[in-house]
Order: C-alpha cells, then structure tokens, then sequence
C-alpha cells in the first residue's frame, strides 16, 4: 500500500498567528495543532543548526501516532563544505537526535545551493555515503566528534528501518542527463521544486517515492495556489502513486501564511488523512 504524506516545511512561523493559527493559541502548541489537520512536516532547524535528541523526542511524542517527519540536511554540509570531505559532519547530522524520531522518520531532505553546479564524481560520492537504514545512520553516527557532547548525542534506533533521502538541485547545470542516473543508483529522490520558474524543474522517478516541494508558482515563497493548480498537483500526485510510488509533498509558500491552507487543500482532493 503506498503512502501518501502532506504538509508544510517548518510550523513556527509568527505571521500565521492569528490565521491558520488561532489567537490565543500558547506557541508550544503550534506544533500539535498543525499535526492534526496535515499528514507531514518537514523539520526546517535541523539545517541551521544541530538539534537536540531531546528535541527530536518531543517533536515525536507531541504528534500523531501516524505522522511522519522530512528533516532537512545541515547547511554545513550542503551549503559550506559543499558535499566535500563531510563524513564528520554527517555523523554529528545523524548522532544529534534524528534518530529519537524512531518511526516517525520520514526522508531526509539535501538541498543544495543556488551556486552550486554539477559535479559528477562529487554528487556520486556524496550519495553514496549516506546510510540507507537506521543501523548504517547508527553506526555513522558513532563516529561524531567532539563538537557534541554526551547530552547532544543519540546513537541507538528502536528498530532497523529503511532511510530514505532526497536531494533538491538548484543550479540549472542540474539538467545534464547524467544527474537522473546517479540519483537512481542510489535510491535517492530527486526532488520536484515548484519555485516560479526560477530554479530547475526535474520531474524524474528515480527511486520508490516521489518529493515535491512547492514554493510558490507564481512568485517564490509568496503565492498561494489555485483551485485549478491545487487539482493539477493532485492528479500528479495520483499518478505517482498509480506507479506504485510513496508521494511526499510539502508546501514552502510561507510569506504570506498560503502553506498550510494550500497542504490541507491538497490533502482534501486526495482524500487521505489530515486536512
């Protein structure tokens, strides 16, 4: 049975107080409220700066039994060392509590500058490195460094299970032929940004669930989307899942507080849990 998960990228956003959030609302429970009425969230922290475990437990025991969590990749690996000699940073990534989501750990989210152009041999290498289960990201972690204490690290999963990642290109050299090829060897998504035109569109399946991130078709973080675009991307939706593939779809239109209502509209149409 394939899944099919909706919702937004982040849920602390103050310009939604007093819309999609109700006045009133105590700010710690933001996070409860847009879990109930969404399928997914993708954990936006996560790429500023190392989290917490104790965060990553809380993030888990406020929600659903049955919702899923995206958490995107630290910057320091996609947008400073730039994919280069990361495996440091990648086991201080997965042993700073990613893991304490135990089954609530969705995919794992890579994306990579503007000004970052393609490099075969560096997005292969990359690629590979990244565990592909819950005991490979463990034993990754183990190898973290000093820059976390005893306190900040989570190395044991309650369970083997599958990781899954995704990569989102935003460097229009992306658009070689090689990249799909890559990607596909190595089970990685490529992602389907919506972004007004202004980054690559790579609508390819490369592996067994499809990403989408919508930042606004009409204008980038700004737009809301349309009855009749809403209806597109659920068609798109339906089709991937028609293939037998999971759908991941999040909405980054935040600036003027679209995303969650846009994520519930989706969610209707589809007919699925949420909304």
């Amino acid at each position: 049975m394939v899944d099919v998960r909706v919702g937004i990228s982040g849920w602390v956003y103050p310009g939604w107080r007093g819309g999609f959030y109700p006045s009133g609302l105590v700010h710690r429970s933001e996070l409860r409220y847009a879990a109930e009425r969404l399928t997914s969230i993708e954990i936006n922290g996560s790429f500023y700066a190392l989290q917490k475990p104790s965060s990553y437990a809380k993030w888990r025991d406020e929600t659903p039994n049955d919702f899923v969590f995206a958490v995107k990749g630290g910057r320091y690996i996609t947008h400073i060392r730039r994919l280069r000699d990361v495996e440091v940073p990648l086991a201080n990534f997965f042993a700073a509590g990613v893991l304490a989501l135990g089954g609530k750990l969705g995919p794992i989210l890579w994306q990579l500058p503007p000004n970052m152009g393609f490099d075969a041999d560096l997005l292969d290498e990359f690629l590979g490195r990244l565990p592909r289960t819950t005991t490979e990201a463990a034993a990754l972690a183990a190898r973290h460094d000093g820059k976390l204490a005893d306190d900040r690290v989570f190395l044991t999963p309650d369970a083997d299970r599958p990781v899954r990642h995704a990569l989102e290109v935003r460097h229009p050299s992306f658009a070689a032929p090689e990249v799909v090829p890559i990607a596909r060897r190595h089970g990685v998504a490529l992602v389907l940004a919506d972004t007004a035109g202004r980054f690559p569109w790579i609508d390819e399946s490369t592996t067994d669930f499809r990403y989408a991130r919508l930042h606004g078709d009409a204008k980038l973080y700004e737009s809301g989307y349309t009855d009749a675009a809403l209806d597109v991307w659920a068609d798109r939706v339906e089709r991937w899942t028609a293939d037998g593939q999971d759908a991941f779809v999040y909405f980054d239109n935040d600036i003027k507080g679209y995303a969650p209502f846009d994520a519930m509209g989706l969610l209707k149409r589809l007919g699925v849990g949420g909304g």
